[in-house]
């Protein structure tokens, strides 16, 4: 069955890192909560990997990350584009996202270094 998967890579600082895991538990919850399949947030690890010799962007540079960041790779699994259309307007309909504290909430990342796509899967096992 294919999939439809929102993915994002952001920069973090590391010294947010409990800050940011302390936002998308929340939301990762939520998501669930109104029908995505699967949500995963994943810290870099190993960003600076080498590949028999070929040249490729890493993430970092994706990202422009700076001293004391790093990159936080999440994506969402769907059905469907549609079924990602219909779980995130539950979302955004959820009592949580009128809540004033999540509003007001500053970011623990800066938002115009994230990237964010919507994918069609090609190949699901």
């Amino acid at each position: 069955m294919a999939k439809y998967i929102d993915g994002f890579v952001l920069p973090v600082p590391i010294r947010k890192l409990p800050e940011y895991r302390k936002m998308a538990l929340p939301m990762a919850k939520l998501m669930k909560k109104y029908g995505a399949l699967d949500y995963i947030e994943a810290v870099g690890d190993d960003l600076n990997p080498t590949m028999m010799g070929m040249d490729f962007v890493k993430f970092p540079e994706l990202v422009k990350v700076k001293k004391g960041e790093t990159v936080v790779f999440s994506f969402i699994v769907y059905k469907s584009r549609t079924h990602r259309d219909t779980v995130n307007a539950k979302v955004m309909k959820d009592p949580m996202m009128s809540d004033p504290k999540m509003k007001d909430m500053p970011m623990p990342f800066d938002m115009k270094r994230m990237a964010y796509g919507g994918f069609k899967s090609i190949i699901s096992l």
